[in-house]
């Protein structure tokens, strides 16, 4: 099964046109209302040249000390309509900030109710490095070379998943980072979140 980053942005007007570096015109040389923007063709073509640049978060919620009692698993449907267990993920577009782009994402995979609480700082817990070859590190994409920002974001609304998302599954930390949901995760996220969940004494 090919195991991939996650780009959940049907409906983002854009899918698969994410934004990078270069501007273009249309067809008939008037300036692009969206300079940067890349076709799936021309996206194709620069992920086999360029490494991507993801924001990952993996949502939990806390108690009154902000110790972390339950984390949200998403639960996604890849095209080929097999099911997979992943973490809120996505592309950072060209001209938006880290901070930006994780608050765009954790509204796309958990809705507009889900009332994140960002960090005050950009700065990720670890930064994964996804390549298309097996075996370079912990983290694998098929398709591409990615670098992912890491970051545990405290939830404090309601989740009401929507995009490719199909459900916010939430559990105990030490559910959320038993092998049996490791075997479930792609591209060798267990390995992400046993480190996430670290990160904030979740795990003893």
């Amino acid at each position: 099964m090919p195991v991939r980053t996650p780009d959940p942005e049907p409906g983002d007007n854009g899918d698969e046109r994410e934004p990078l570096g270069a501007s273009f015109s249309g067809a008939s040389g008037t300036p692009n209302p969206n300079p940067g923007w890349l076709s799936e063709v021309e996206l194709a073509e620069a992920r086999r040249r360029l490494p991507m640049i993801y924001v990952e978060a993996l949502p939990v919620r806390t108690d009154g000390m902000g110790a972390v009692t339950q984390v949200g698993i998403l639960l996604r449907a890849t095209p080929l309509g097999e099911m997979t267990r992943t973490l809120v993920s996505g592309r950072v577009r060209y001209g938006e900030t880290v901070r930006d782009a994780l608050f765009r994402h954790l509204e796309n995979d958990l809705g507009p109710m889900a009332f994140p609480l960002l960090p005050p700082s950009p700065t990720p817990l670890t930064v994964a490095e996804y390549f298309p070859l097996p075996g370079m590190t912990a983290f694998h994409d098929d398709r591409q070379h990615a670098v992912s920002l890491v970051y545990v974001v405290p939830v404090t609304g309601t989740c009401e998943p929507r995009q490719d998302a199909l459900e916010v599954t939430w559990l105990s930390p030490q559910e959320a980072a038993s092998d049996a949901l490791s075997d479930e995760m792609e591209g060798g996220r267990g390995t992400l979140i046993r480190l996430a969940l670290a990160s904030v004494g979740a795990l003893r």
